[in-house]
């Protein structure tokens, strides 16, 4: 028997309330409560792993599949052989029965605890195990914040970021257009060396992006992200002819196939996997020589907890096409504060770096799954 078989996978879905004062708006609605699924696997020599599946508005569902099926193909297998691990999900599962996005997310969370047993094994931090280098990574002030609010406190909140280090920030479109110009030129007027990106979370139609997008190439707006949904192809197409402004997206993407699709339209410049759902960071690296071959950045996506925003250190640290890093400064995220040791810090330049302990370089209150259990019902107060 290999001395790291894989022993135990344990999904756990958690939940806690956001306070009134920090809901952030956004074009899916006003969030209420943040969700994430962690995932522990164990091998048997006692060492672990941790990794994290993104919530899809469903986190008891991933967690059950890591716990109900996952968990028993896998059991067994070499734990660092992460791309037989891979590959055996992908035969069995999503080849075999194409069940996608939900397998996908379950399978990245298992795969970045795998990379984080893989590190603890070679005694070396993932950054350094993936071939990279203690690099500076620059970071942008992004997560769930910075939502539709009034420009003049818009302009304090980012006020206190830049004063925090930050060169760079996310701001959330997807209102009506006239408010979102109103919000962009009133932080821009405020701050005319700001790199300031923008994101619709999919809430924009065709021609609302088209008259958005000539008043971004004035203010040079860095990117506009997700203006539309996945699946409106020709929209993305459209709306690229129309501007300077280039296109993001990539986090409602599963696998490196859905990348090769985007890459080959030629409508979005820049990519965003989010580790905690494109298939992990096996597939995220997959992902990212897609995009280098055809001289794309990768920026990734960040999600929840701060695990995955230590894997996704790790990960811009050691490929050759790094972007930004995406800093989760919202209000009392117990996810990056509570839950897990700290998984980043911002330097005074606005960069971060990679943690130096073996794998992740990051440790896991576990008393955090019995504090705040899984919660059902919406995440969002849709407001339209």
């Amino acid at each position: 028997m290999h001395p790291h078989t894989i022993a135990d996978i344990r999904a756990f879905p958690v939940s806690y309330p956001l306070p009134p004062h920090a809901r952030p708006g956004m074009g899916t609605g006003r969030i209420v409560r943040r969700d994430a699924v962690v995932v522990k696997v164990t091998a048997s020599d006692g060492l672990v792993g941790w990794g994290e599946c993104f919530h899809a508005r469903s986190h008891m569902a991933i967690a059950t599949l890591v716990n109900a099926y996952l968990n028993p193909l896998l059991q067994g297998m070499d734990a660092t052989a992460v791309v037989d691990v891979w590959s055996k999900v992908y035969n069995y599962h999503l080849a075999g029965y194409g069940a996608g996005a939900a397998c996908y997310i379950a399978l990245s969370g298992i795969d970045i605890a795998l990379w984080d047993i893989r590190g603890k094994v070679a005694g070396m931090p993932l950054y350094q195990l993936l071939g990279g280098s203690k690099r500076r990574v620059p970071a942008y002030a992004g997560g769930l914040s910075l939502g539709f609010e009034e420009p003049e406190k818009l302009v304090e909140r980012v006020r206190l970021l830049v004063d925090a280090g930050y060169s760079a920030v996310k701001l959330r479109v997807g209102d009506k257009p006239e408010l979102d110009l109103e919000r962009l030129r009133a932080i821009r007027a405020a701050f005319p060396a700001l790199a300031i990106m923008t994101d619709a979370n999919t809430a924009y139609s065709l021609a609302a992006a088209r008259a958005v997008l000539p008043i971004m190439d004035e203010l040079g707006i860095g990117w506009l992200e997700e203006p539309f949904s996945m699946d409106q192809r020709d929209a993305y197409r459209q709306a690229a002819r129309d501007a300077r402004t280039p296109l993001a997206a990539g986090e409602n993407l599963y696998g490196k196939v859905d990348f090769v699709r985007l890459i080959e339209d030629g409508s979005v410049q820049i990519l965003q996997p989010d580790l905690s759902k494109c298939g992990g960071i096996t597939e995220g690296l997959r992902i990212a020589g897609l995009a280098a071959a055809h001289k794309l950045p990768v920026h990734v996506h960040s999600s929840m907890t701060g695990i995955n925003q230590a894997a996704s250190i790790h990960f811009l640290a050691s490929i050759e096409n790094p972007g930004y890093f995406e800093a989760d400064v919202s209000e009392g995220n117990k996810f990056r504060d509570e839950l897990v040791t700290t998984p980043y810090r911002v330097e005074a330049d606005g960069c971060v770096l990679p943690n130096d302990q073996p794998g992740l370089g990051i440790e896991i209150d576990e008393s955090f799954f019995d504090r705040y259990p899984a919660a059902q019902g919406l995440t969002n107060k849709v407001y339209r």
